[in-house]
This record gives structure tokens, C-alpha cells and sequence, in this order.
């Protein structure tokens, strides 16, 4: 997987789930039924909804079905969630909820992604690889190169010849675009009475160069009841949770700078070791690394190696959270008891939340911090030391249910 480590322009995304989904041969559109347990639309939106980088989710919902969506999200979706997301009604064409929905996203987005609302299971690193593109391009789309051979058929079934699918890519979504280029390939697709069946067409139309960039093939669209029936075999494949815990405990010295959580903490004595001997920020590592079965923290940054004297342990942090997108899991929540008899932590730890939450890609709210004495029992009683504890919960990306 993709390691994320770039910096985007403010970000949006639309997703058109304007249609009825008539294909689907059902009576209630598709983006609405359910998928192992879940509504299609919900799990689409949570996907990029729990991406840091976007800003805004602008959805796009048949009007008939503009209040029934509203409940919708508000019951499957979390509070903060919601903060992130606006409903508007959609057009008669997928062109039209895309206006719709561009419309809706404040001034200050500067990079749009569109995606079908119908593939629910779009993964992040799929999502990284279209910002990055869009971002040193202009306009790319997330697409597969096509691996069957392909025919062109006539009349009556009759094969009229073999294509050759030498340079021919399947389109998926996300397809990207700065927005200056997106609402030019829409006004200029307006003034021409062009419709398109996707926003690479609108660009391509406008002359806007669009590029490929890879896209995954469990990236289906969900367009008949086979689809659903595969999708739900993916979801119960990628479900997966597992469980991690870390203990670290440093010696309290003079001479040394008190580093917590990445914060540096004003008093007179530090923790002594061989990098910053950040403890909180090495429990947290060490869950990572036993929830993802890779061993501890001393396997992969050993305290014999030179280039690890005084680093920084947020970024040793940052590269296990980095092994954990290589298996396709993220961290779901983490819970961290600091054991210290001095100092006073309280006023530190919030900003030990933001920099724990920020080196593991998560929201703060997803890690919770609280600091306790043994009421001057033991080594971090009598000031020696400090101690602390981690555990963590890992998940698949699409896991949560």
C-alpha cells in the first residue's frame, strides 16, 4: 500500500447518488441496500469520511429520496462524521449531481474528487494515489488496465473482430480534478449540450489532459444483484480486527530533556535511553507492532544502531502505522494509561492526543490518554521512573461496520 506522507490543497468530494439504480431491478435505489449489514451509501461515505486530508463530503441524493437519506446517514453515521457532510438533491444525469454537489463545497476546496457512490469499496491508498496525481497533473482517474480479450459484436450476437486491448485501461472512480479544470469541462459541457458518462469524458472534451493512476480490482461498482453478491463476499473477507499491547518504562535522569507523547515537558529531570525515551510514544509503537504480529519495538529500531540516538519516537510511530497500511489495517482506537507520580500531566495531555493521533493517521478522538500515580508505591512512586501502557484495537480498512 501507499505510504502518506504528502500535503494536499484543501480537498472535497463528491459523490453522485442521484439515480434510481433501474438496472438493479429493485423498487428502492440501489445505494440504499443494505451490504453486509450495512447501506451501500453509508459505507461509501465512511471510507473517505474517515480520511484526515478531505475536508468536505458533498452527497448528491435523488430528490424523491432527499429526507429518507438524511435519516439515513444521521443513524449510521457518527457526529463528527456528520459535521463533514452536506446533502444536496441530484440531477436528471450524473453531470447534473456532480454540479449539484460542486456547488455545495465551500470556496476554499481546491481539489475534487468524484466517485461513485455505488462502489463502496474504494480503499485508501486507491484515494492517496488519485490526490497525489490530481495534484502534480490537474486531472487523473483511478482505472485497471483490461485484462480479457475483447470483441467487438454485431448484430445478432455475431463477433465482427478482436480488439486488441494493448494500451485500454477500465475506468473506475475516484476521477480527480483541481476544480477550476472540473467547472470549466462542466460549463463548457453545458454550452454544448454534451453529456458524458463520466468526469474524464467532460474533461477530455474541454481538452483537459486527464491521466491514469492505479486503481484496485475489488473497486467494483455495484450495478446488479451478482455485484452485491460479490461485494458482500469482500466485506467478510477484509472485516478483521486485532488486538495489540505495549508496556515501555524509562529511568527518570538529570541532564535530560522529559519528551511524552512528543510533547516536551517542563521539569527538572528526563527519561534516559537511547532515543528521546519517549515512553508513551514506545507503548503506543509496541501495541502496533503486537497487534500486527511483527514483534517489538527493540527488533526494528535497536538500541545498538547509531542512526537512532535522539530520534524522535514519533517518527518510529509513524513508520510501524506505516508497516500496518502495508496490511491493509488502521488503527481503530487506542487507549494509553501513563503511570507517573511527577509531574503533573494533566495540562499536556491533549496536545500528546493531537500528536499520537496525527503520526498514526487517525482522528484525536481515536486516541484517549490518561495519566495515574501508585500513590508513591514502586519505582514511578519514589520518582525513579516512568511507565506506561498501551492497547490498541487494528482493523481492516473497510471493517467497521
Amino acid at each position: 500500500m501507499q505510504t502518506i506522507t504528502a500535503t494536499y490543497p484543501p480537498v472535497g468530494v463528491i459523490l453522485p447518488a442521484g439515480g434510481i439504480g433501474s438496472r438493479f431491478g429493485h423498487a428502492q435505489p440501489k445505494q440504499f441496500l443494505d451490504l453486509a449489514g450495512v447501506p451501500i451509501l453509508v459505507r461509501t461515505c465512511r471510507v473517505f469520511l474517515q480520511v484526515p486530508e478531505i475536508a468536505v463530503l458533498a452527497v448528491a441524493v435523488p430528490a424523491a429520496h432527499y429526507q429518507a437519506s438524511m435519516d439515513l446517514l444521521r443513524t449510521h453515521l457518527q457526529a463528527q462524521e456528520l459535521k463533514r457532510l452536506l446533502l444536496t438533491e441530484g440531477g436528471a444525469t450524473r453531470q447534473d449531481s456532480v454540479r449539484a454537489g460542486l456547488r455545495l463545497l465551500p470556496p476554499e476546496i481546491e481539489l475534487v474528487l468524484v466517485h461513485d457512490a455505488a462502489r463502496p469499496l474504494i480503499d485508501r491508498a486507491t484515494i492517496f494515489r488519485c490526490l497525489e496525481g490530481a495534484s502534480r497533473f490537474g486531472a487523473v482517474i483511478a482505472a485497471v488496465p483490461v485484462k480479457d480479450t475483447l470483441k467487438k459484436v454485431g448484430e445478432a450476437g455475431r463477433v465482427l473482430q478482436t480488439v486488441d486491448r494493448a494500451g485500454l485501461w477500465q475506468a473506475q472512480t475516484p476521477q480527480a480534478a483541481r476544480r477550476p479544470l472540473l467547472e470549466r469541462a462542466l460549463a463548457e459541457a453545458e454550452r454544448g449540450r454534451f453529456i458524458g458518462t463520466d468526469e474524464a469524458s467532460l474533461l477530455e472534451a474541454a481538452s483537459i489532459e486527464v491521466r491514469v493512476v492505479e486503481g484496485s480490482e475489488q473497486n467494483i461498482k455495484i450495478t446488479r444483484p451478482e455485484d452485491l453478491r460479490v461485494a458482500s463476499a469482500l466485506v467478510r473477507e477484509r472485516t478483521m480486527m486485532k488486538i495489540g499491547h505495549g508496556f515501555d518504562a524509562h529511568r527518570l535522569v538529570s541532564g535530560r530533556q522529559l519528551i511524552l507523547g512528543g510533547v516536551s515537558i517542563d521539569y527538572e529531570l528526563g527519561l534516559d535511553g537511547h532515543s528521546d525515551a519517549d515512553v508513551v510514544a514506545h507503548a503506543l509503537t509496541d501495541a502496533l507492532l503486537g497487534a500486527l504480529g511483527l514483534g517489538d519495538i527493540g527488533r526494528h529500531f535497536p538500541d545498538s544502531d547509531q542512526q537512532y540516538r535522539g530520534i524522535n519516537s514519533l517518527l518510529l510511530l509513524e513508520r510501524v502505522r506505516q508497516m500496518a497500511d502495508e496490511q491493509g489495517l488502521v488503527l481503530g482506537n487506542a487507549d494509553i494509561t501513563i503511570v507517573c507520580q511527577r509531574p503533573k500531566l494533566a495540562p499536556y495531555l491533549a496536545r500528546m492526543q493531537a500528536n499520537l493521533a496525527k503520526s498514526c493517521n487517525v482522528a484525536p478522538a481515536d486516541i484517549n490518554i490518561k495519566a495515574t500515580t501508585t500513590e508513591k508505591m514502586g519505582y514511578t512512586g519514589r520518582g525513579e521512573g516512568i511507565a506506561a501502557h498501551a492497547v490498541v484495537l487494528m482493523r481492516s480498512e473497510h471493517g467497521r461496520q
